[in-house]
């Protein structure tokens, strides 16, 4: 099993974050519709978008370990052994995610640091 390079990685970053975008973005105008016609409490953007972003990726990763992005670039998420990694590191890794500066571990540790703390790394499939 070969690691991928950068390349692949940020093509996977652009893909999911798209996805997650939309619907993060969804879900924010449905709610806003209840804040205005039920006055719900208002929640920002990021509220919505980090949710989003944490469950995407912990149900992707969890059940098939790949996302759309990584189905995209035929890639998947494995553990340090190349074994499919336990929920709890998928746990691990999807919260780590929320970190804003995960990407610039890259240099240090040669990797992100939701794949430093998971244990876990991304090989082509």
């Amino acid at each position: 099993m070969r690691t991928v390079g950068d390349g692949t990685r940020i093509l996977n970053f652009l893909i999911d974050t798209l996805i997650i975008f939309a619907l993060a973005y969804a879900a924010y105008r449905g709610w806003t519709w209840y804040v205005v016609y039920w006055r719900y409490p208002h929640y920002n953007f990021d509220w919505f978008f980090f949710g989003v972003l944490f469950f995407y990726y912990l149900f992707f990763e969890g059940l098939f370990g790949r996302t759309p992005g990584k189905w995209f670039s035929y890639t998947k998420v494995v553990g340090m052994d190349g074994s499919r990694p336990g929920f709890g590191w998928i746990f691990i890794r999807s919260l780590s995610r929320l970190i804003l500066i995960d990407m610039f571990f890259i240099p240090f540790l040669g990797k992100p640091l939701h794949d430093y703390l998971s244990k876990t790394r991304v090989v082509e499939a």
